[in-house]
């Protein structure tokens, strides 16, 4: 089976990497409680940043951000370890720029994630992932973004939302552990 995954906040918990992070830099001490209750994928609100501020300071933070000591959501990289075992095709499908590609493919492997070459695509935007998941021919996909999501359903593909506080709204199946993957693969 050929599965593609993105990898910010599907496979790894980047926003609150990131929330710490500006707690950290702006010497704030904002609860985890207020991220949870995040309707949005931007978090620079709670820290009392206008729009341009809040992307002015990913930016800035962007290689920290993303380089740093960023942590998989629990049990990823042992589920997908365990598809490649099985001899599924495992694939990364992410949107970061273009100039972060190598690095992050390069992360992804260090923190033990089975990346095979030709099977890591990064620097396209969201609205171009639709294209190489339908060229890929994907079995599964799995992602956190509701406009990425909804591009896909014309596909003959099975989607997945990795469960966030921003995309409730979306109806289609959810993944809210990597502990359920097994299960999910597995279905007729």
């Amino acid at each position: 089976m050929k599965l593609g995954f993105d990898v910010d906040d599907t496979l790894i918990d980047l926003r609150q990497h990131a929330f710490h992070l500006y707690n950290e830099k702006l010497n704030k001490k904002i609860g985890l409680d207020v991220f949870e209750a995040l309707s949005t994928m931007e978090i620079h609100e709670p820290f009392g940043l206008s729009p341009e501020e809040g992307k002015a300071m990913w930016s800035k933070w962007r290689k920290e951000i993303y380089f740093t000591s960023c942590p998989p959501f629990p049990g990823a990289v042992e589920a997908l370890q365990e598809l490649a075992r099985q001899g599924h095709e495992v694939y990364y499908i992410t949107a970061r720029p273009k100039e972060h590609c190598e690095q992050t493919r390069q992360w992804l492997h260090e923190n033990g994630f089975p990346v095979q070459n030709h099977h890591f695509f990064c620097g396209m935007s969201d609205s171009e992932k639709v294209h190489i998941i339908r060229d890929l021919g994907l079995d599964y996909y799995f992602d956190d973004k509701p406009n990425v999501l909804q591009t896909l359903s014309e596909l003959p593909l099975k989607i997945y939302v990795k469960d966030r506080s921003y995309n409730k709204h979306l109806d289609v199946p959810r993944l809210t552990s990597w502990s359920e993957l097994k299960e999910i693969v597995n279905q007729p």
